[in-house]
């Protein structure tokens, strides 16, 4: 997973920030999908890699539930990043809790959390009743 993430930075466009982040989630079924961060000059209509990664399966059929895993990758050789709160919020919205989410720097270091230890405080379709 780690040489694909690395090779995906490259698609990446991250010309204001200059932080490519990449992205693979993995269904239940073993297909894999793919995202990588779309930078804006405005910083507001970009997409995080991700949601983009998400969104690619939906946009192929994947309903919520359909998630097994994502794994994330972020620009620092040392650092090991996390999801920004908006991609928490749609992980929360389509992965089970159990479900992994393992984020990686460039070295293939990476730390694993369940979606219920990243998000212990979600909110959900059921706080909108």
């Amino acid at each position: 997973m780690k040489d694909k993430l690395l090779e995906l930075h490259n698609n990446s466009y991250a010309i204001y920030s200059n932080y490519p982040v990449s992205s693979c989630v993995v269904m239940k079924d073993g297909k894999e999908y793919y995202g990588v961060n779309v930078e804006d000059a405005s910083t507001r209509a970009g997409c995080c890699a991700e949601r983009v990664a998400i969104f690619n399966a939906i946009s192929d059929g994947y309903k919520k539930g359909d998630f097994k895993e994502i794994n994330i990758m972020t620009s620092s050789n040392n650092t090991i990043g996390m999801p920004c709160f908006v991609c928490r919020q749609m992980i929360v919205e389509m992965f089970d809790k159990s479900s992994i989410v393992r984020c990686f720097n460039k070295n293939g270091e990476y730390i694993e959390h369940s979606v219920e230890e990243l998000c212990p405080y979600p909110f959900g379709g059921d706080d909108l009743k």
